[in-house]
């Protein structure tokens, strides 16, 4: 998908915080697009976690898409993390860019917080658009035993992960 064909898709929907409301629909979509309940749990044990940012991508007033960041930790340093997932879109209305739309969103989100950097375990081929690159080459290891290529980072602040170091998420991810 090219800029102009990004910028129409944001202009189609609206990308807004997460709301009490949009709950229900929220894991409705994740169910639907993971295939099973496990990411909706998930989203539920995060939500309202110091630090999140959660987001919903509407469509006439109906949530179609979400995206969470929850602060994760590189162990033994100060630098602010923030973790991105889960993502869910409408299986109807995926590869519209609704989904990148609302990571280009986070990230914005993400840096207003203060966050100096995002990690995302995710598709090795979908990321990189946005920025992110193997943790590995930042020196950053995932506390999940996940393949090099499908954990990722991208810096908001040019050099905050130059020391790199273990990465831990919320301890919510490892009741999954």
């Amino acid at each position: 998908m090219n800029s102009v064909d990004l910028i129409k898709t944001i202009e189609e929907f609206g990308c807004r915080p997460e709301h009490v409301s949009d709950h229900d629909a929220v894991r409705q979509i994740n169910t639907q697009a993971f295939g099973g309940a496990s990411e909706a749990l998930l989203v539920d044990r995060l939500r309202g976690c110091p630090g999140s940012i959660s987001l919903v991508a509407t469509v006439a007033d109906a949530v179609v898409g979400h995206i969470l960041f929850t602060a994760a930790t590189v162990v033994g340093k100060d630098t602010r993390v923030a973790g991105l997932g889960p993502m869910a879109v409408d299986p109807l209305r995926q590869r519209r860019g609704i989904g990148s739309a609302m990571v280009l969103r986070g990230l914005d989100e993400c840096r207003r917080a203060g966050y100096g950097a995002v990690v995302v375990v995710g598709h090795a081929e979908y990321y990189p658009r946005f920025g992110f690159r193997r943790g590995s080459s930042f020196g950053l290891r995932c506390q999940f035993d996940v393949p090099d290529e499908v954990f990722m980072a991208t810096e908001l602040r040019p050099g905050v992960l130059s020391s790199g170091g273990e990465l831990q998420y919320d301890p919510a991810f490892s009741q999954t």
